[in-house]
C-alpha cells in the first residue's frame, strides 16, 4: 500500500451491535483513516455471515472487529489469508464460548422465544461494561439502544448462529497477516488470561491489554483503542 493511501478500515461488529458501536471511535481517528461498515446483523446464519464479511471487506482488507465479530474474522482470515491485510481482535477468545456464556445464551433464548423483547438490562448491562459506565448515555445508552433496534429476531439468530464455535486456539500460528490482540483486564466476558495466549501463539501479533473498560471498549475506551489502533496500523503499513 502506497504511504499516502487512505487506510481502510473494515470494521466489523458483534452481538446486537451496528455501525454504532464505534460511534466514540471513530471521530477520533486520523484524517488518513477511513471506515467500511460491515453490517453483520443482515446475516441471519453463519453461512450468511460468512458471505457478508467476504463481500463486505477489502481484497487486501484491514479487518477491525469486536467480539462475535472478531471470531468470525479470525475463521476468514484462516479461510482466506491472501484477502486479509491486517487483524485487529477485541475483546474475543479464540477459545469461542465459555461453558457459563453458552448457558447464559440458552436460558435468554428460551426466554426470549416466549416473551416480548425489551431491549438489553441492566443486570446484563453489568457483564458488558464497568459500573461507572452503567449509567453514561454514550455507552450504556447506545447499547440498549441498538439492541431495541434490531430486536429480537436478530439476537435470537446471532446467538443461534454463534453458539459452537470450535476452538481455534491450535490454529493460529497459521495467520500469516499482521495482528492486534486488543482486551480489557476487567472484561468479565472474555478472560485476559486468553488474550495473552492467543498472542504467544501468533508470530509477531501485538498485545494491548487496557485499563478503564470493560467488555464493550469501542464504546468504553476509544481513545485507548484509537492508540493501539493507529500504532499497528502505520507499523503495518510502513513495513508493506
Amino acid at each position: 500500500m502506497n504511504s499516502s493511501s487512505p487506510i481502510r478500515l473494515d470494521l466489523i461488529p458483534g452481538t446486537l451491535c451496528d455501525q454504532r458501536l464505534w460511534s466514540k471511535f471513530i471521530p477520533l481517528l486520523p484524517a488518513d483513516f477511513v471506515a467500511s461498515h460491515v453490517p453483520l446483523f443482515k446475516a441471519r446464519t453463519r453461512a450468511q455471515m460468512r458471505s457478508l464479511i467476504s463481500a463486505r471487506t477489502a481484497p487486501a482488507s484491514h479487518i477491525v472487529a469486536f467480539s462475535m465479530g472478531a471470531y468470525l474474522a479470525l475463521e476468514h482470515a484462516l479461510a482466506h489469508p491472501d484477502r486479509v491485510a491486517s487483524l485487529v481482535l477485541i475483546s474475543s477468545s479464540a477459545r469461542g464460548l465459555r461453558a457459563e456464556e453458552k448457558e447464559r445464551r440458552q436460558r435468554s433464548m428460551a426466554v426470549l422465544e416466549q416473551h416480548a423483547f425489551a431491549g438489553t438490562s441492566t443486570n446484563q448491562l453489568r457483564s458488558f461494561v464497568l459500573p461507572a459506565h452503567l449509567d453514561d448515555p454514550s455507552i450504556a445508552g447506545v447499547i440498549r439502544q441498538m439492541s431495541l433496534d434490531l430486536g429480537k429476531e436478530t439476537m435470537l439468530a446471532q446467538f443461534a448462529a454463534s453458539m459452537e464455535r470450535p476452538d481455534l486456539m491450535e490454529r493460529l500460528d497459521e495467520l500469516s497477516c499482521p495482528v492486534l490482540i486488543v482486551g480489557a483486564e476487567d472484561d468479565a466476558m472474555v478472560r485476559a488470561a486468553d488474550l495473552r495466549a492467543m498472542a504467544e501463539r501468533i508470530a509477531g501479533a501485538k498485545l494491548e491489554i487496557i485499563t478503564g473498560s470493560g467488555h464493550m471498549i469501542p464504546l468504553e475506551a476509544p481513545d485507548k483503542l484509537r492508540d493501539a489502533l493507529v500504532a499497528f496500523h502505520r507499523d503495518v503499513v510502513s513495513a508493506g
